[in-house]
């Protein structure tokens, strides 16, 4: 996939730069749109096109190494590590639930409720499944 890839970062979003492209790495990968082996974009071609420090790009993809997402590939650069599912239906569960915490407490403090939560989830699984 490699060049075809692109971030999207929305700077008055919240979260910080370097989360939102992680989230959308992992999302991409979730969703099959990027699959082990992939390259993604270089860190100074994300950078340029984002307008963004480099420095954050190159947080984003360390951390996502740290995590085991991603590899470094020398000479070309961060490809998606296969099997980069890890831990037992139980740790994963309990890593999600942490998450929907945080949805949770941001979605009240933006005044949506469950439903309007719902309905914004129920597309991007559906995305999941396609698949």
């Amino acid at each position: 996939m490699g060049s075809r890839f692109r971030f999207h970062v929305y700077p008055s979003g919240g979260a910080p730069i370097y989360q939102q492209l992680m989230t959308q790495v992992k999302f991409q990968i979730a969703s099959g749109n990027l699959k082990p082996g992939d390259l993604l974009p270089s860190v100074r071609d994300t950078a340029e096109e984002l307008q963004i420090n480099p420095m954050t790009v190159s947080k984003a993809y360390s951390l996502l190494e740290r995590e085991g997402v991603l590899v470094r590939d020398r000479g070309y650069g961060m490809r998606v590590l296969p099997g980069a599912v890890k831990g037992g239906i139980r740790e994963r569960r309990e890593e999600l639930k942490g998450l929907l915490k945080d949805v949770i407490v941001k979605a009240h403090q933006l005044g949506l409720d469950a439903d309007e939560v719902l309905n914004l989830l129920k597309p991007m699984l559906g995305e999941l499944e396609v698949k």
